[in-house]
């Protein structure tokens, strides 16, 4: 027996009689059709999450957009809060508004005692009088300084632990009253 005119035997015969003797491009078909699909498949997701990147990209830049413009805004109002809480801006406004500078103030001592001597603000009724005669008014010879409080170095806080137990002195020089039991 020559080489293709070998005939199978047994289980090889058998099985060859299952296996389709004519053309094998049926059996290719839907392997083709398959592969096809799936590119196609992958094509379209990678457009699709293509689309969906560059959207968000857009939203990203137009936030970081509104961002920026929500900043220049908060510090131009920044700008205003600080521009109205100058003191010559808060001294105008007092004045707009018919405060007067307070007086020389006075300080009470931990021991009861008063440090300076007080002296009343300016009035608001003296104003229209003392401009009418041609003369400064008292509020255009204050300087801004007097609108402001007292810096701590001139000035003596009293805490609970420092209050004396007796009242303090009247600024009269009269004695001040003492509470029994001391």
């Amino acid at each position: 027996m020559s080489g293709p005119a070998k005939q199978l035997r047994g289980r090889a015969a058998r099985l060859a009689q299952l296996m389709p003797s004519g053309s094998s491009s049926a059996a290719r078909t839907p392997f083709v059709l398959l592969v096809v699909l799936l590119l196609g498949g992958g094509l379209i997701t990678l457009l699709l999450l293509n689309s969906s990147l560059n959207e968000g990209s857009f939203q990203l830049s137009e936030l970081k957009k509104k961002t920026t413009d929500l900043t220049d805004e908060e510090q131009a109002l920044q700008r205003d809060v600080d521009d109205r809480s100058a003191p010559n801006a808060l001294e105008r406004r007092a004045r707009e508004l018919g405060m007067v500078p307070g007086g020389s103030p006075a300080f009470l001592n931990p021991d009861g005692t008063v440090r300076g001597v007080p002296a009343a603000g300016a009035t608001p009724s003296a104003q229209p009088s003392a401009q009418s005669q041609g003369q400064p008014s008292p509020m255009e010879e204050a300087p801004p300084s007097a609108f402001l409080p007292p810096s701590p170095s001139t000035s003596s806080s009293i805490t609970a632990r420092e209050t004396p137990e007796r009242a303090p002195a009247p600024a009269s020089g009269t004695p001040a009253p003492t509470t029994p039991g001391r």
